[in-house]
């Protein structure tokens, strides 16, 4: 647990820095765009994530549970899982890149109910590569535990990655912002190729070559389990911003993505955490006993944290929107409390759903996903029908509320 909580406070410096970097840029959308802005790059960031999190499935969980189980036999018992990983990603690529940019149009219609926007879907889609890139290297050093290149590199990553965004916002306006938000990862992934060209891993004959059919398969699985999460949780909130247009106009969505974006920046701390310590943690582990008594042990750690972090933010609402927005977004005070809970709730769920990641659980893992993914939909469209744009954070938290139940429920059976 010593551990877990140095590891917490290393990638705690990393996720102030992202936190900061996140509200600036957050500040200058609104001042320079207003709620409608905001909502409209909540749509982008949706689509990026979606994309990236096809393109980077491969190379993500799966490289770092099998770097962290055959790291101490040398690199050479990573190949198998490294070369099969790097051929998913050229098959991937060779099938999105293509479709990306012959349905652009539909696309940027359904996101911004503009076609002219067309260019902010190709210019994503374009980029795909070197976020691939980065997230390869992200989860190699991941794998290996080398915690303090991880945060050098992402800070690194998140400053170069940040001055460009302000540049972009700053001289071209939405237009800037826009573009600021299809290429950022493109960004990091070139940082992270840069500072790793020279690293005892980077080398061809690690990466290319002969894969072997278990280890197609193996990464195959975690293939699946991203791309469902690419899948359902981006274009969940694409649909969940759609209601809330429909509904209650587009700058009482912005309000709501300003909420959410807090939600997500602030609790990067304890996700960051988690995808850096825990789940190698829980991969390097073996048998039911070991993996559910480790869940327990973090947890009573972690839950207490995030509930006082919560409970902040919550006292701090007013300072926030001031700080981070403008008075346009004042009435966004009312939404913190339920979506504030919902984050806890969400924390708790995912400490025990880890080990669907960890023991590569696939059809546990894509079942819930899809599962969970249309409730919290089906939620919003209800619940917002009734009251509001609040309905959308009453949905959140009671979708997690039901997913915490069910996979603590069944963590033992996953766990195998």
């Amino acid at each position: 647990m010593k551990r877990l909580l140095k590891v917490t406070a290393m990638t705690g410096v990393l996720t102030l820095l992202k936190m900061a970097m996140g509200f600036v840029i957050a500040k200058v959308v609104a001042i320079y765009t207003g709620p409608t802005g905001l909502a409209m790059l909540g749509q982008v960031q949706s689509m990026v994530g979606s994309l990236n999190g096809i393109i980077n499935a491969p190379v993500g969980s799966g490289i770092v549970r099998f770097t962290a189980e055959n790291k101490a036999q040398g690199f050479e018992a990573c190949v198998p899982w490294w070369r099969a990983s790097l051929q998913w990603v050229l098959i991937i690529s060779a099938i999105t890149i293509p479709s990306g940019l012959l349905l652009a149009p539909h696309i940027a219609t359904w996101l911004f109910e503009d076609a002219e926007l067309t260019w902010v879907v190709m210019a994503t889609v374009c980029v795909l590569p070197l976020s691939a890139i980065g997230t390869l290297c992200n989860s190699v050093i991941n794998g290996q535990q080398l915690y303090r290149r991880y945060v050098a590199l992402g800070t690194v990553s998140a400053l170069v990655s940040g001055g460009v965004m302000l540049a972009m916002i700053v001289l071209h306006n939405i237009q800037g912002a826009l573009l600021a938000a299809a290429v950022q990862s493109a960004l990091i992934g070139a940082v992270m190729l840069i500072a790793n060209l020279r690293q005892p891993w980077f080398k061809l004959c690690y990466w290319w070559g002969a894969v072997e059919p278990k280890a197609r398969k193996q990464i195959g699985g975690y293939m699946l389990m991203a791309i469902t999460s690419a899948l359902t949780v981006p274009i969940s909130l694409i649909f969940v911003r759609n209601i809330l247009i429909a509904q209650v106009g587009w700058d009482a969505t912005g309000q709501w993505q300003a909420v959410w974006k807090i939600s997500e920046v602030y609790l990067s701390v304890i996700t960051m955490a988690l995808g850096t310590y825990y789940l190698p943690r829980l991969a390097s582990l073996v048998g039911v006993d070991a993996i559910v008594g480790e869940i327990h042990k973090t947890a009573r750690i972690i839950i207490p944290i995030v509930t006082a972090m919560a409970f902040g933010v919550y006292l701090l609402r007013d300072v926030a929107i001031s700080l981070l927005f403008t008075e346009a977004f004042r009435s966004a005070r009312e939404l913190f409390a339920i979506q504030l809970t919902g984050d806890v709730i969400k924390i708790a769920a995912w400490l025990y759903a880890y080990p669907m990641l960890s023991r590569g659980a696939t059809k546990w893992f894509i079942v819930t996903e899809i599962v969970f993914t249309f409730s919290f939909v089906v939620l919003t469209y209800g619940l917002v029908n009734i009251h509001g744009v609040v309905g959308a954070n009453m949905a959140y938290a009671i979708n997690y509320l039901i997913y915490f139940l069910v996979v603590f429920q069944a963590v033992k059976r996953f766990a195998k």
